[in-house]
């Protein structure tokens, strides 16, 4: 005959819970702690208890159970090691506790997985592993899956070039065209850059020289060269033009073949593409107008530069890198703001202590 414990008034009723295979007893008073519980409203006429053994069996994890029963006898509950955090939580929504309840030891190793979760959505939105998306996806990126030519089978053949083209210049390594496609983008990138470096070498600057008459008496004249400024040699010039005609077809075509015009134009790296293009063309125009040199206009000229930031869509780890950097500019910039303490401090204390090595501070260098 079955023994009713929790049938009766008597608290210390002992219970026994089968959780996996592993049977784990307590007394009623212990599981009443926590009201509004699984383990708090056990009756003889649930589907778990077997009046034969005279015990409750639950088909769960016995190693997290152990944690949740030590949670109603102590009123603590800590995360076991040995599972994941999924694992954990599943269990706690079984049993009807609350993660919250997790003790404040434990939280950080408890939350750990969720950070891991997040990082990981995060990885496959940027799609390392893609090669080449699939018909549908691309189709469904252009917004024709409701399409009635595409429903019916008869997508026109320019939507079918522009999936062709769009693949080619965004997925660069769909196929042996995206691939020399990127190669020749990388190439024009990186001989622009080489270029824009290489202007700034003497060397390869042709110097203007002007001769003028110096008085050496008053009756003798001599002819003196003067330095007059200095110009960038003509075959930069070509290169440059070369490497920006490429650039003006490869973001036509792109913006012509995007999916989203609205989001390709809100887009960093296509911004500085359109600027640094820009900027050549507006540059050129000036000298055409014989405006003077002007180093505000050579300074913002460096613009082209930031072309590398282009690199990070054709290799999978710059990709990783850059949202690294996202994900963490609370932390960079609170590192950067130590640096600039440390810039400040060090700095006022070279100025004084330089300050000191003469008697008289017009004699200072610094």
């Amino acid at each position: 005959m079955a023994v009713n414990l929790l049938g009766s008034n008597d608290l210390d009723a002992r219970i026994i819970l089968n959780v996996g295979g592993t049977r784990f007893e307590t007394l009623k008073s212990t599981l009443r702690k926590l009201p509004a519980t699984r383990l708090s409203k056990l009756t003889e006429q649930l589907s778990s208890y077997d009046p034969i053994l005279n015990e409750y069996f639950f088909d769960r994890h016995p190693g997290v159970f152990s944690q949740i029963l030590n949670y109603y006898r102590t009123g603590k509950l800590h995360y076991p090691t040995n599972v994941c955090g999924p694992l954990f939580e599943d269990e706690l929504s079984y049993w009807g506790l609350q993660r919250e309840d997790v003790e404040p030891c434990c939280w950080m190793t408890y939350t750990k997985h969720r950070s891991t979760a997040e990082t990981l959505s995060i990885l496959d939105s940027l799609e390392l592993d893609t090669v080449r998306s699939s018909r549908q996806e691309v189709i469904k990126k252009f917004g024709w899956d409701d399409n009635y030519q595409y429903v019916q089978g008869r997508l026109p053949k320019y939507k079918k070039m522009m999936m062709i083209v769009w693949q080619i210049f965004e997925e660069p390594r769909s196929s042996t065209i995206a691939k020399v496609v990127t190669v020749i983008s990388i190439f024009f990138i990186l001989v622009s850059i080489l270029s824009f470096v290489l202007q700034t070498l003497s060397m390869f600057r042709i110097t203007e020289i002007d001769f003028v008459d110096v008085f050496i008496n008053k009756t003798a004249t001599e002819r003196t060269p003067t330095l007059n400024r200095q110009q960038v040699h003509p075959s930069f010039d070509v290169v440059e033009w070369i490497c920006n005609t490429w650039f003006i077809f490869e973001i036509v075509v792109r913006f012509l073949v995007s999916p989203n015009k609205k989001e390709f134009c809100k887009s960093f790296l296509n911004i500085i593409d359109f600027l640094a293009t820009f900027w050549f063309f507006f540059t050129w125009a000036l000298t055409k107008l014989n405006v003077n040199d002007n180093e505000a206009l050579d300074l913002l000229s460096t613009i082209r530069i930031m072309r590398l930031f282009k690199l990070f869509n054709h290799h999978p780890g710059l990709k990783v890198i850059i949202t690294s950097m996202q994900y963490s500019s609370s932390v960079l910039w609170l590192l950067i703001f130590f640096v600039l303490i440390a810039v400040a401090v060090f700095a006022s204390l070279i100025y004084y202590a330089e300050r000191m090595t003469t008697r008289h501070p017009n004699e200072n260098m610094f």
